[in-house]
Parts: C-alpha cells; sequence; structure tokens
C-alpha cells in the first residue's frame, strides 16, 4: 500500500508516516507480518498533482513532505491553536474519496510555515538535530539548495538555472542569501525521520516487517542528477519495450545510469542509496531489477518507449545484414517507412493535405517527414501547442505510428550498428519486405533478443548486483517482470535475490496463469500489483470461459464458476488462500484485494481500485482506501477469518 492511501481519522487528506502505527495495529490483528510500501521519496518538482508520482524522486535520499504529520510538530499553544484552525480544512480533506495532492501539500506547507520561526531554534540547537544533520549533510545540503533554487526560478530544471551544478560553497553562499529557506528544509527533512523512525521502530516492537521500494531511476530534473551528473547518462531515457498493456512501450523519462562511471567510483552513489533505506526498511523491492542486466535506452528524440533498444546490448552490423541479404541501403530499414499506398489506408481522402503538411515527396511514392517534424519529440512539440480535440489526439498518433514504422534502430554509439526494433514485425516496413528477407529477419531478430546478449546481461547483473547485494542488511526482493534474459532466474538464485510471481502474469509464454505450487522458496508471490487492477479488476476483464477455466484448472474447483457483474467475496478469498498457501518465502497482497474478501467493502467502481495505469503517461497517483484503519480495526469476525486464513497456511 502506497503511504498516501492510507487513511485513519485523523489524517490530513492523505496518509502519513504516524499513520503507519495504526496500519501495524491491524496487521497484527489479523497475523500479517509485513507491509509493504511503494517509494516514499521527494517527487516535488512542479508543485502540482503531476509530483504525485512516487518513481519519480528529485532526491533518493530526502522524504516526501506530504507524509509529514503536521501535529507532530509542536506541543505549544500556539501551535495547537493553528491546527484548531485549520481543523475544517482538515476533515474536508479527509472525508474526500482520493488524495487532493495539491491542496494537501499546500496546506501542510502553510503550517509548517507558521509554525517554523517559533520551533526552529529549540529543534537546531538540540543534540538529536545536531546528530542528524552530521550524518545526512552529505545529501540533506545539496537536496536544500536544490529546493530553494527549485522555487526560486520556478523550475526543477537545473540547466536553466545560474547554477547549472552543485559546488560544495552553495549551502553557505544561500545560508547568507535566504537562511530561513534553506532551514525550513532541514527542518522538515529532519521531522520526518524522526516520524518515520518512530513508525519504524513501533512496527518492530509489534513483529512486524516494513518493506521498502527502491525506483530504477531518479527524475531527470533531480538533486542526484544536478549533483552527480557524470553518472547519469541525460542524453537517453529509461523505460520498457512493449507488452500487452503498453502496445508503443514505456517511456519513464529517466535518465540511464552512466554504469563504467558508477563502476569507478566503487559504486558509492548506490551503496549510499541502500545503506540509507536501510535505517528504514528490513527489506526492500527493487523496481525493475532487470534494469541491473540491461536498461532498456530510449533517445530523447524519441517519445514512445517503442523506439527503444536494450543497453548494454551486442549490435546488429551491416555485414550481418549482408549475410541475411540485405543488398539494398540500410537506411530503408531503419528510416520511417512511409509509401503512397500506406498514406491512403492511414488517412484515406484526407492523405493530400496530411502529406502537404507533414511530408515531402521522395522517389517511387515513397515520403519523409519534414524537418520540423523528423522526429517524434518534434512532432509531439507541435501537437502540444494544438487543441487536444480528438482529431489531434489521432492524427498525432497516426504520425507517431509512422514514425515507428521501422525494422531497426541505429546504434547513436556505433557507426554501423543497429539493434531490432521490438515488434518489427508488425511494422508496414517488414510487411512490405520479400517474404525470404522476412524470414531471414526473423531468424536475426530472434537469434538478437534470446541468444547474442546472453553472457553480456548476465556478466553485467554479476558485476553490479553482488556489490549492492553486500552493502545492506535488507532482503533485496527484484521486481523481475516483463520481457527477462534467460540468465535472470540463474543470477537471482545463486545471488540469494527473491524473485516476483503475480498469478495472472505466469513467465511461461503460453500459459493462463503462473502455477504457484511450483514458485521457488526464494520469492514472492502476489495476484496484483499497484500497476495492475485489482482482482476484482482482473475477474472483470475476463470472458467467462476464462473464468472458467482459471476456477476449474487453477482453483481445482467443481462446477460453474459464478457469473455476474463482481468477484464474490468468498472467491476472492479463495484466490487469497491459494497464495497463501504457495511455498514462497512472502506471499503479498494489495489492501484493496484484502479488503475485496468482504463483500460489503466493494467499491462501486471498480476501476478506482488500481492504483496506477502504467499505459497512461499522466497518471494522478491519489488512491484512498474506503474505509479507516479505525474502522478495519472494529471489523472482528473478518479480521479473525483472514488470520485464521494465514495460521492454517502456517505462515
Amino acid at each position: 500500500m502506497p503511504v498516501f492511501s492510507l487513511r485513519t481519522e485523523n489524517s490530513f487528506g492523505v496518509g502519513d508516516f504516524t499513520d503507519l502505527k495504526k496500519a501495524v495495529l491491524w496487521a497484527s490483528a489479523t497475523g500479517l507480518k509485513l507491509i509493504q510500501l511503494l517509494p516514499i521519496h521527494d517527487t516535488t518538482a512542479t508543485h502540482s498533482w503531476r509530483d504525485s508520482y512516487p518513481y519519480a524522486a528529485i532526491s533518493v535520499h530526502a522524504l516526501h513532505p506530504l507524509y509529514l504529520d503536521v501535529n507532530g510538530l509542536s506541543q505549544s499553544t500556539a501551535a495547537t491553536k493553528l491546527l484548531a484552525s485549520m481543523e475544517p480544512m482538515r476533515q474536508e480533506l479527509n472525508q474526500l474519496e482520493a488524495v487532493d495532492y495539491e491542496a494537501v501539500l499546500k496546506c501542510k506547507w502553510q503550517i509548517v510555515k507558521a509554525i517554523f520561526p517559533n520551533e526552529k531554534k529549540a529543534v537546531f540547537t538540540s543534540a538529536s538535530y545536531q546528530r542528524f544533520f552530521q550524518a545526512n549533510k552529505h545529501w540533506l545540503e545539496p537536496y536544500g539548495c536544490f529546493s530553494v533554487l527549485r522555487d526560486k526560478y520556478g523550475t526543477a530544471d537545473f540547466t536553466t538555472w545560474s547554477e547549472t551544478k552543485y559546488q560544495p560553497e552553495l549551502p553557505e553562499r544561500l545560508m547568507q542569501l535566504d537562511a530561513e529557506a534553506l532551514l525550513i528544509q532541514y527542518y522538515v527533512q529532519y521531522h520526518l525521520h524522526q516520524q518515520l523512525k518512530s513508525a519504524v521502530s513501533f512496527a518492530h516492537d509489534h513483529h512486524c516487517v516494513l518493506k521498502g521500494d527502491i525506483a530504477i531511476g531518479v527524475f531527470k530534473n533531480s538533486v542526484d542528477v544536478w549533483q552527480n551528473q557524470d553518472l547519469f547518462n541525460v542524453g537517453a531515457q529509461a523505460g520498457a519495450p512493449p507488452d500487452d498493456f503498453t502496445v508503443s512501450g514505456q517511456n519513464w523519462g529517466f535518465p540511464t545510469y552512466n554504469w563504467p562511471q558508477m563502476k569507478a567510483t566503487q559504486y558509492q552513489w548506490w551503496k549510499s542509496r541502500l545503506r540509507h533505506m536501510e535505517q528504514y526498511f528490513d527489506a526492500t523491492r527493487i523496481d525493475h531489477i532487470l534494469g541491473f542486466f540491461r536498461i532498456w535506452s530510449i533517445p530523447v528524440s524519441a517519445v514512445e518507449g517503442i523506439l527503444g533498444y536494450f543497453q548494454p546490448a551486442i549490435p546488429i552490423y551491416e555485414e550481418d545484414l549482408k549475410q541475411i541479404g540485405v543488398h539494398f541501403p540500410v537506411n530503408r530499414l531503419y528510416e520511417p517507412y512511409i509509401h503512397i499506398k500506406e498514406l491512403k489506408k492511414i488517412f484515406s481522402d484526407s492523405f493530400q493535405q496530411i502529406a502537404d503538411e507533414f511530408l515531402e515527396m521522395g522517389e517511387e511514392g515513397y515520403f519523409q517527414f519534414k524537418e520540423p517534424y523528423n522526429n517524434q519529440r518534434k512532432l509531439d512539440n507541435y501537437f502540444k501547442k494544438l487543441a487536444p480535440t480528438t482529431y489531434h489526439k489521432w492524427l498525432r498518433q497516426a504520425l507517431m505510428d509512422m514514425h515507428a514504422s521501422v525494422v531497426l534502430i541505429k546504434d547513436p554509439n556505433s557507426d554501423n550498428g543497429y539493434h531490432f526494433r521490438f515488434n518489427m514485425q508488425h511494422t508496414a516496413s517488414f510487411k512490405s519486405l520479400h517474404l525470404s528477407l522476412q524470414h531471414a529477419l526473423n531468424e536475426l531478430y530472434h537469434d538478437y533478443f534470446f541468444n547474442r546478449q546472453n553472457q553480456l546481461w548476465k556478466k553485467e547483473a554479476l558485476e553490479k548486483l553482488p556489490v549492492l547485494k553486500n552493502a545492506t542488511q535488507m532482503l533485496i526482493c527484484g521486481e523481475d517482470l516483463g520481457f527477462t534474459p534467460n540468465s535472470v532466474p540463474e543470477v537471482m538464485h545463486d545471488l540469494g535475490l527473491l524473485g516476483l510471481y503475480v498469478q495472472r502474469m505466469p513467465k511461461m509464454m503460453g500459459e493462463m496463469a503462473e502455477d504457484l505450487s511450483k514458485v521457488p522458496y526464494l520469492s514472492v508471490v502476489s495476484p496484483s500489483t499497484h500497476d495492475t487492477s485489482s482482482l476484482r479488476g482482473w475477474w472483470l476483464s475476463l470472458s467467462h470461459s476464462q473464468q472458467q477455466l482459471y476456477y476449474r484448472q487453477v482453483l481445482h474447483q467443481h462446477g460453474e464458476s459464478p457469473t455476474g457483474h463482481d468477484l464474490p467475496g468468498w472467491l476472492n478469498q479463495l484466490i487469497i488462500r491459494h497464495h497463501l498457501q504457495s511455498p514462497a518465502m512472502w506471499s503479498i497482497f494489495l489492501m484493496q484485494d484484502l479488503l475485496n474478501m468482504e463483500d460489503s467493502l466493494h467499491i462501486a467502481e471498480v476501476d478506482k481500485e488500481q492504483i496506477n495505469h502504467p499505459e497512461n503517461p499522466d497518471q494522478y497517483w491519489r488512491y484512498r482506501m474506503p474505509v479507516s484503519i479505525e474502522q478495519l480495526l472494529e471489523l472482528k469476525d473478518f479480521n479473525k477469518n483472514l488470520k485464521e486464513m494465514v495460521e492454517s497456511a502456517d505462515r
């Protein structure tokens, strides 16, 4: 559960670190032994709802001010009066179905700024704060400076600042210019640290494990990139190749890592990051652990993930292409394939109008994009200036797809090296080739993705992951879903890293569901994640025949599966029980899936149970529990039933 999704009677419209204590009490009452959170680091780049994306941190050390319990800042009379005056607003925000990210953060900062002048002296002269500052100075000072300059310039894009790179003398200079603005950042981080450490101690006292989440990337306009520019490739964007959920791939917008430079510094940045997390968590999920084998790298000229390729990777060379029969200029395979027949098929009678505006005629019926539109980024910038009408959205996507109609992608680091475009078989460029060449390209494509890179990717992982594992005492669980190199299970097993099994996303192609009885002990099983629908949402997306197949072959039930417009609580509970009985070390569930074991806790619009839609680059992360934890604690029969389920599975 994301911290922001927790709901208590005392919340300020969003879950905070103090609310974790009540979550621990509920876990204790139900026999649950672990609470897994989404990333908790500061993402404040724009001061808007777009910062709600928890995987785009502006600092891998600083905690998010959103999670500050403002009631814990001061017990003074002035603070008490201030909070009393804000009580109507607190209640209004807390009654909302979803998080109002901007309103909550605005209110919390308003309270902090009112309390800070009277409390700063006592805090900054305390021995506790002095210890905190000295232990965290290496990241706290750059973070404070970044926050001050972000607000001064009105943007987190440090390339537009006068201070385009962090300098050690900057904190002292800003202290002289505006000490209050800098010190208030330290003040908030100190209180966040104290409140989270208190929740950690409370969890341990109640025999509950806290599991964190380490995002694979950082926001491009972040403290970490500003401070360590040589550790990042800002000319590339990290993402993921296409899958069943996102046919155009994913572009996360994070810079990729400069791994040779990371290695040259003995991976100190990563070690510092892990040791910092270790203060708060007993275990951690490493988001997209496949990125330590290879990362999906997308040129900054592209918008969609489909135009990316794995890095590092051994390219395809012109000699490889000649051997399979490519005896024409290779640019035919890496430039967008735009033929008049395709234009007429896509745009029908308006093809000439589209061609006149965006394209220029080549030879023999072929076209190419005009210079102002000759990559996806330029095209996207053009459409951002237009009204977002249905037609413009359709036209934009049609032209984006034309840019992606390529078989190969040029390697920017090699004069004659190329990478296959993922799913190149579906492009008009590929389909227009002779069948014999299609067959030869398919064979080379298969070798490129499934054979050629295996040893390289294994070597890459074995250089990095042991160093990271040895840098921390946390139990490391890797999110290893997606297009997975053959060496991943072997490397994960040999290093003692837990893999993730989501039943509806089997690792074996062609299977309907993962066989949970056969997963290894060193693993986590889960029916859903923050990037998927809830169990209810998934069940309703299946056809009746698929429901019946799952009901009989996976759950081993007799008779007909239930029909209707919902997943009944008893069947939801059966799926939960099925996961609990797996041999995996951990069986972890979305709070939504646990709540939905009880029919009366179902919310009307099942789609609102999904925390994130990964196919939506503008997702507003704002899910909140439909009931408070205090109300959950009163559901004695529900809690007793869940506890019996856990105990009967010997967990």
